[in-house]
C-alpha cells in the first residue's frame, strides 16, 4: 500500500511540474513575441521630418506612442502616430503629463522620425521632438 502512495506522489509532483513549465513557456513566449525588432516595422536609414498639433502621449510599456495632427496640403488633417521609448525612458528625458519636456494638447512642434517599412503608412519611429520655443530632444533609437 506504502509503494501506491508514494507513486501517486510521484505522479502529482510530476503533473503539477510540467503545469508550471507550460505556464512559464506561454509567459515567456508572450513577451519575447511582443518585444521585435524595429527593422521589421520601419525603414532604419530613412529620415523623415513633420510639424503638426501635438495631440497625446500614450504612456505604456514597452513603448509609448504619441499623436501628431499634421496639415495636408488641401487643408485636411492625418493624424500621424509616432512609437517613442518606454515610460522610464520618457521619465529620464522629462517627458511626461508634467516636466521639463511636457507637451500640451496644441503644441505646435516638428518631430524627426524614421518612417514606416511601407512609406505609405502615417506611422513613424520618434528620433527627436522639436519644441515650440525650439529646444529639442532627442531619443536613441537602434
Amino acid at each position: 500500500m506504502a509503494s501506491v502512495w508514494a507513486e501517486l506522489k510521484r505522479r502529482n509532483v510530476v503533473k503539477v511540474a510540467l503545469a508550471y513549465a507550460i505556464v512559464g513557456w506561454l509567459m515567456a513566449s508572450g513577451s519575447l513575441q511582443a518585444h521585435h525588432s524595429v527593422a521589421a516595422a520601419y525603414a532604419l536609414g530613412k529620415e523623415g521630418q513633420l510639424s503638426g498639433s501635438f495631440k497625446a502621449f500614450r504612456l505604456v510599456n514597452p513603448h509609448s506612442s504619441m499623436k501628431l495632427d499634421v496639415m495636408n496640403p488641401d487643408g485636411s488633417s492625418t493624424e500621424w502616430t509616432f512609437t517613442g521609448g518606454s515610460v522610464s525612458t520618457l521619465a529620464r528625458l522629462g517627458i511626461g503629463r508634467t516636466g521639463p519636456n511636457a507637451l500640451k494638447p496644441g503644441d505646435n512642434i516638428t518631430v524627426i522620425f524614421t518612417p514606416a517599412l511601407d512609406g505609405a503608412s502615417p506611422l513613424g519611429l520618434l528620433k527627436t521632438i522639436v519644441y515650440p520655443d525650439g529646444h529639442t530632444v532627442a531619443f536613441r533609437v537602434d
